[in-house]
């Protein structure tokens, strides 16, 4: 009976030893962000962990930092999984949560404010293929976990999300936030990266500059009536970058702030601290 015993303890402290290193050997990630539309997550694991948003994987840096984000209309839920070198693995689902985003409705217009010229959709493209091209780099940087700071001072004119219908006809959501200032108002690096793209005029976004934080995270300006950066620059968090303007298709001197992680539009609000 005691050797029964013996053996059955000795097996309960190998199985409660066996199991709490498993879960050492498979830690939660750490999380930052809201899993909401237009939001970020900004996650940190062990080193040489592989992490898969939806089954395909994101890139990770040396450290273990990674970042993901969900657009204006993505619904549902997204899965998680950390994949660690002994074997296991973390897997969680989180649901997006949904947003009311403002809806404003023009009628009346000019048919040529809102169906531009061939000639001058023409220009529209070339200048998308040029901002398509400056956001495609997948740098190692990882200034996407400096906490981000506000890229400009002035009240909020325009949010993430809001969307005018033209004669019936819906345009494209606003992607950025709107700072509303004089122009020559300074504008600064939000986050440490990298100028990927510094164009004068734009056709519709102007003067309009972009700034690589690393692991497809961009930072845009549009509508700059100045720059002092240039392509190629590495700018430090809170360097001057440019100055506010109205330049392109703009009723009034204002900065466009949007943030990328590659295809995907996040909303900025998101990685800086409330402002009314």
């Amino acid at each position: 009976m005691l050797k029964i015993r013996f053996w059955s303890v000795l097996f309960l402290i190998f199985f409660l030893t066996l199991s709490a290193q498993v879960r050492a050997e498979a830690p939660e990630p750490s999380l930052r962000g809201e899993f909401v539309q237009g939001g970020i997550i900004i996650g940190k694991t062990t080193r040489n962990a592989e992490v898969y948003f939806n089954d395909e994987p994101i890139q990770v840096s040396e450290c273990g930092d990674f970042v993901f984000g969900f657009g204006r209309d993505d619904t549902g839920d997204v899965t998680l999984r950390v994949e660690y070198p002994n074997g296991l693995s973390w897997v969680e689902r989180f649901p997006i949560a949904e947003r009311e985003f403002r809806i404003q409705r023009i009628d009346g217009l000019p048919k040529q404010t809102v169906t531009p010229d061939p000639e001058v959709l023409a220009q529209i493209r070339e200048n998308n293929e040029d901002v398509w091209k400056a956001r495609q780099p997948r740098s190692q940087f990882t200034h996407f976990t400096e906490r981000f700071i506000w890229p400009a001072e002035g009240p909020i004119s325009g949010v993430y999300g809001s969307q005018r219908i033209l004669n019936g006809e819906p345009r494209t959501p606003h992607f950025g936030l709107d700072v509303a200032a004089p122009t020559g108002t300074p504008v600064y690096a939000p986050a440490s990266g990298v100028v990927t793209l510094a164009h004068p005029e734009m056709v519709l976004s102007g003067g309009t500059m972009i700034i690589d934080h690393g692991h497809g995270i961009f930072s845009s300006f549009l509508h700059l009536h100045a720059m002092h950066v240039e392509v190629g620059q590495f700018v430090e968090q809170g360097e001057l970058v440019g100055e506010i303007g109205a330049t392109g298709r703009a009723t009034g001197p204002h900065l466009d702030w949007r943030i990328n992680w590659g295809n995907v539009r996040i909303d900025p609000a998101y990685l800086v601290p409330p402002r009314d």
